[in-house]
């Protein structure tokens, strides 16, 4: 690893800070990140505390009073399974929605993680909740299940609820790692959004059946207002929200700049886009109209922070969808969503600064560094690239650091073969570590972004070199 050279560019101008000592920043930061988890541990809970209160509220209704042999048992397990399955359901599609105190408070990649986690969960109850009550039913009629399944399916809404349940099982299927390797991202997004149709279409069928939800009930009201604040919230920040920041800032392309073999930089000019609050670090999800592209979102850093009438994103080719971002012309119209993500500067809570960035995850550690106002010495910068060719934007974040007097380093090589490793096989030979790299880590809040595979291992060591983990800030993008 190699201390890179000055550049001899002048330095970018940045803003001056005040003189508040480390110490004072740094108990600062600390305080707003405590206020923060406070926060994130309350959605949590208010989640968890949603599916008992679904279960709770059906516990005090008279029907849950009249359990009678093996298969009252049985449906009533079902029941119970069902409702929950039902209510983190609903939970998955808040998690999704892109609320913005969920994406502040927790950060969207956190919130989709926790979302695909409830995933199998999920699943496993709905198909617990349909064999149980066909058991149940048909142990009470003194039927197989066989015949109890077909005396089901003739009842008025259960072919909706089997529906439903077949298309939650497509969605959760798809998202394996495994099928989603396999599948277009086209293919597996069309896929996805079967999650919306699978909820309505159970909907009737469980406002109609049984006694759970009856009339007038306060089953049915909390169930209702369940489904409207869900499906409200989808139908506010994913589609209402968008359509007016993409109609209020008109943006378009106006360049599209080659900076490596497979890499682009896309120069977006619009209306008071610094008015979209962007933070270095942050990413929007993108839509551009044209007849190529524009059934394909993406989301994509921005890798400058955006000025009154320009912003830029870089974009590499890993796919056939960004591979055609690289061929669109100036002019074509862009939609946003966005920005969203906790890679910023507002989520720091030590004193000192590493920033560690990997092939195209050089894109929000550069906006990162040149929205944070940094004294001589605070951070550290270090850049990995296989060869030159992946080297992309490094002069301008070498200028970065030279303006706000940041060391920063490279490495450049391919991955070590003897052990599994983050650096390079030269660098593992000199014994080169993260505490080496960084001698301050331990009062460091860590960014790391790059390929999953590399980061989780830069993330690995950090843990066991005993980096608390609310200084480790992760950014993930797919080799």
């Amino acid at each position: 690893m190699i201390d890179t050279a000055r550049p001899t560019a002048r330095p970018v101008p940045r803003p001056t800070g005040d003189d508040e000592p480390l110490e004072v920043a740094a108990r600062r930061r600390r305080r707003a990140g405590r206020r923060r988890n406070a926060v994130t541990d309350l959605l949590g809970i208010v989640a968890w505390v949603s599916a008992a209160v679904a279960v709770m509220l059906w516990l005090v209704s008279p029907g849950s009073h009249t359990v009678v042999g093996i298969g009252g048992w049985l449906t009533d397990a079902g029941i119970v399974a069902g409702l929950v399955a039902t209510d983190l359901v609903l939970v998955m599609l808040v998690l999704a929605a892109r609320v913005p105190l969920i994406d502040r408070t927790f950060g969207q990649d956190n919130a989709i993680a926790v979302h695909r986690s409830l995933g199998k969960p999920v699943l496993y109850l709905l198909l617990a909740h349909g064999a149980l009550l066909t058991l149940g039913y048909g142990a009470s009629a003194g039927t197989g299940p066989i015949a109890e399944t077909i005396a089901l399916f003739s009842t008025p809404d259960m072919p909706l609820a089997y529906l439903g349940l077949g298309l939650f099982i497509a969605v959760v299927v798809s998202s394996l790692v495994a099928v989603r390797r396999r599948l277009p991202y086209e293919a597996w997004h069309v896929i996805h959004l079967l999650s919306y149709a699978a909820v309505l279409v159970a909907l009737p069928h469980m406002l109609s059946v049984g006694s759970v939800l009856a009339q007038g009930t306060w089953q049915r009201v909390y169930w209702i207002a369940l489904y409207v604040l869900a499906l409200g919230l989808i139908a506010l920040y994913r589609f209402a929200l968008p359509l007016v920041v993409t109609f209020r800032h008109r943006i378009r392309v106006v360049g599209v700049e080659p900076i490596a073999p497979g890499v682009v930089s896309i120069h977006l000019a619009g209306r008071d886009l610094d008015r979209l609050g962007t933070e270095g670090g942050q990413y929007g999800v993108w839509r551009f109209w044209t007849a190529r592209t524009w059934w394909h979102a993406h989301p994509v850093s921005f890798s400058a922070v955006p000025g009154r009438d320009r912003a830029r994103i870089t974009v590499r080719d890993l796919g056939a969808g960004s591979a055609r971002l690289g061929r669109i012309t100036p002019g074509a119209f862009v939609s946003l969503e966005g920005p969203y993500g906790l890679f910023t500067s507002r989520a720091r809570t030590a004193p000192y600064l590493a920033l560690v960035a990997s092939g195209i995850g050089i894109t929000p550690v550069r906006s990162l560094l040149e929205d944070t106002d940094l004294r001589p010495g605070e951070a550290t910068v270090l850049l990995r690239g296989t060869d030159a060719d992946q080297q992309y934007l490094w002069h301008e974040t070498a200028d970065l650091a030279a303006a706000t007097g940041s060391r920063l380093y490279a490495m450049v090589g391919h991955r070590a073969r003897s052990r599994e490793s983050w650096m390079t096989e030269e660098d593992v030979r000199r014994g080169v570590t993260l505490r080496s790299v960084f001698p301050r880590l331990l009062e460091s809040d860590l960014y790391v972004c790059g390929p999953r595979a590399w980061s989780d291992l830069v993330v690995r060591e950090a843990r066991l070199a005993g980096v608390p983990e609310h200084q480790i800030h992760q950014e993930r993008f797919e080799s």
